[in-house]
């Protein structure tokens, strides 16, 4: 499954002077449709089959190509691919090859560059947040991992509690209440240590929390600053009932929502920016591309789904929409499919965040927008 770390290790890949070839192919959820994948993949590799004949193309081009394919073909026929999409990136010349199951469906498509295509990849991986899920009540706690659409078990804790007392044998009434809401507030304090620590360890984005609507403002106020500020959600559950299902049930709508929000709030603050003409937004694609030239960029918004051609200088780095020579050295310019690609590669490499927002906004009409770390010197 998709995972930061394969991102990042994708972004490395090179066909240094040969194509690498970047495949993308939608896995029905219907198991007869599913079965047709290796048909859905000659389908997409239509479009590389003459080149991998082409003799105008150097031979060790035309070999890595047909070695490409080949190797992709394999890997559909005999590995297990579940429902939503699959990506390839191959140079077999260069003994290039990576395979990522995708946990949703992507438009079927072929990008051939030097360079990985990875903006498909990315927006998934932007939807699907970690998110650690806690199903408390006054006694325990149930922790669980979803991302993804993945819902794994990843802890369970149980604190002292007390049995119903016979209040005449034993103590007041009011004494009893104070003790169990005293053995209450421990195990909420216990479990919030544990949730911090899971935290520390694991990184996840975000937390939503389960349990009865009465018990629930307890624990959040029992919750450390830094987790609180990472609470998605609450919903109401019985939580010696809860399951997996019952789980992506509740938990599905709140991350949703959550990153939908986080998407909003972000166009607003560039677009902010932007009319504020102090030099730290731009709006536009070719904006962008300078900032990005001269690493300025801080969070880049590109718009789910949109492609540019566009024009990269391999020797100083320069991103342009159009030009066979680079302005700044005047290096000969690489041209490429989808110069977006270029763009949130080159502020990934910056350190830089990237969002691409799903949602009909203001920056749809100009493709990208970027909060930038200082004002722009002038374009070349």
């Amino acid at each position: 499954m998709i995972t930061a770390e394969i991102v990042h290790r994708i972004l490395r890949l090179r066909g240094d002077g040969l194509p690498l070839v970047s495949v993308y192919v939608r896995v029905p959820t219907d198991p007869t449709d599913r079965a047709d994948l290796p048909g859905r993949l000659n389908s997409v590799l239509d479009q590389v089959e003459p080149m991998a004949e082409d003799k105008s193309l150097d031979r060790a081009a035309r070999l890595s190509l047909r070695g490409d394919m080949e190797r992709m073909r394999e890997e559909v026929r005999t590995e297990r691919w579940r429902p939503g999409a699959v990506a390839f990136f191959s140079c077999s010349a260069r003994d290039v090859f990576e395979a990522v199951q995708l946990p949703r469906a992507v438009q079927d498509r072929v990008v051939l560059d030097e360079t990985p295509w990875v903006r498909p990849m990315l927006a998934v991986l932007e939807e699907y947040a970690r998110c650690c899920v806690v199903v408390v009540d006054r006694a325990r706690a149930r922790v669980w991992e979803w991302f993804a659409d993945e819902i794994e078990p990843i802890a369970a804790l149980s604190d002292r509690t007390m049995r119903k007392p016979n209040y005449a044998a034993t103590m007041a009434e009011d004494r009893v209440h104070h003790k169990a809401e005293e053995l209450a507030r421990e195990h909420y304090r216990h479990t919030a240590a544990e949730l911090a620590q899971l935290h520390e360890a694991d990184g996840y984005d975000l937390l939503a929390v389960g349990g009865h609507r009465a018990e629930l403002p307890q624990f959040l106020d029992a919750l450390p600053r830094g987790l609180r500020k990472r609470v998605a959600g609450t919903f109401t559950v019985d939580p010696h009932t809860v399951d997996r299902g019952t789980i992506k049930q509740k938990v599905e709508p709140i991350v949703a929502r959550y990153m939908r929000d986080v998407d909003l709030r972000l166009v607003g603050e560039v677009l902010e920016s932007v009319a504020r003409g102090r030099g730290f937004g731009v709006l536009g694609v070719a904006d962008c591309l300078w900032a990005a030239t001269v690493k300025a960029v801080e969070t880049l918004l590109v718009q789910d789904g949109a492609m540019v051609a566009g024009v990269a200088c391999t020797n100083c780095s320069w991103l342009g929409t159009s030009g066979d020579t680079c302005p700044l050295c005047e290096h000969a310019t690489r041209h490429t499919e989808d110069i977006l690609d270029e763009l949130t590669r080159a502020v990934i490499d910056e350190s830089g965040s990237v969002r691409h927002v799903q949602e009909d906004t203001d920056i749809a009409e100009h493709l990208a927008a970027a909060s930038l770390r200082f004002p722009l010197p002038p374009v070349p």
